[in-house]
């Protein structure tokens, strides 16, 4: 695709400008420097709005305010502060990556471009955060906000998931970059498409590049950008069950690679459609020595990226030893349940019922 050199320019010096005397947006971690805590901000944010992250970057700094405190953590203390955020593989990826630059890297971070993309659970928007804001490094950030405000601004109709559409974005999005001045570049084009140019209902009339736009000038802001892909949504249904004995909580970990991964559960029984209290006593008697009636605890539905989860949750105390199915569970005593890291859903349940 060709674009006007004068529209590439007229767009990196206005955003520079806008960025300098109008971007009053403030985060936490907006002028840091130390590359740990811009690494941990970028994990915390994948898939994640800035201020659901917020209070949870907060957290981690403060509880772990270097790298080699992260490399020490337990798994199990870390996925508690990380309970809630979802996409857990990010937290298993980041004790990791703390793990080897700690122990391996002498707790240095890489500073260059491969060096930062080789880390576990980093890609080339990662990277390039990491690189231009902790060491300078001429590398433009292309996510969401990118795609939009460059497809809007050049009218750019390639879809952004295609292999050409991520080609020419990574490029004219390398061709903007203020390479002088590459931590400002990439932060005010993100706080641009964070709080300007924005999903739904753009603020166009105080947009530093609304002169030049091609979406806002031909009527295109709704229909930019393209996406190609639509992956279509998965529905599950789970049914828990909180088996108590006494005081005591049957809980068993998560391990596959599914969601939730590493996180602790209730006793799950994954039906391929929903099913009635009495169809789900039937199931599992050949793994639970079932002693008393279920009792059934509501209903609730959770909706992932790409799945449609309904929530059954139903209880029993039973007084008899619970045969484990294919993984190995535990029983728990109730005032130990805050050291172990559960879904959002389940917590929410847990503490209306337990009071946990």
């Amino acid at each position: 695709m060709e674009t006007d050199k004068g529209q590439k320019a007229f767009f990196t010096k206005r955003l520079m400008q806008w960025h300098d005397t109008e971007n009053n947006r403030s985060l936490p971690w907006k002028e840091e420097k130390d590359p740990y805590r811009i690494w941990l901000s970028e994990i915390i944010l994948q898939q994640t709005r800035s201020e659901q992250g917020r209070p949870y970057y907060l957290n981690f700094t403060t509880t772990y305010p270097t790298i080699q405190d992260l490399a020490d953590a337990p798994d199990e203390a870390a996925f508690r502060i990380w309970q809630g955020l979802g996409y857990y593989n990010r937290c298993k990826n980041m004790l990791a990556t703390a793990r080897y630059i700690a122990h391996d890297l002498g707790g240095k971070f890489p500073q260059s471009y491969e060096g930062l993309l080789a880390l576990k659970g980093i890609g080339p928007y990662t990277a390039a955060a990491i690189g231009s804001f902790a060491f300078g490094l001429p590398h433009a950030v292309v996510d969401g906000n990118v795609y939009r405000v460059l497809s809007r601004y050049f009218g750019i109709e390639v879809p952004s998931d295609s292999t050409e559409g991520k080609k020419l974005f990574f490029e004219l999005a390398n061709e903007l970059l203020d390479k002088k001045r590459s931590a400002a570049y990439n932060q005010a084009i993100m706080d641009h498409g964070a709080t300007v140019c924005t999903p739904a209902a753009p603020k166009c009339h105080i947009c530093p590049v609304q002169e030049k736009c091609v979406a806002y000038h031909n009527g295109l802001i709704a229909l930019l950008p393209v996406r190609s892909k639509k992956q279509a949504v998965r529905n599950r249904y789970f049914n828990y069950i909180l088996f108590t004995s006494g005081d005591d909580v049957w809980i068993m970990k998560r391990d596959g690679k599914d969601i939730w991964q590493n996180l602790y559960e209730l006793y799950l029984y994954e039906s391929d459609q929903t099913i009635t209290k009495q169809q789900l006593a039937k199931k599992i008697k050949e793994s639970v020595d079932i002693s008393s009636e279920l009792e059934y605890e509501g209903v609730l539905t959770q909706r992932l990226t790409h799945q449609l989860i309904e929530i059954k949750f139903y209880s029993m105390e039973i007084s008899t030893t619970l045969k484990p199915p294919e993984n190995e569970g535990r029983w728990v005593n109730q005032s130990m349940l805050k050291n172990f890291a559960f879904p959002k859903s389940i917590v929410s349940f847990l503490e209306k019922k337990l009071y946990f």
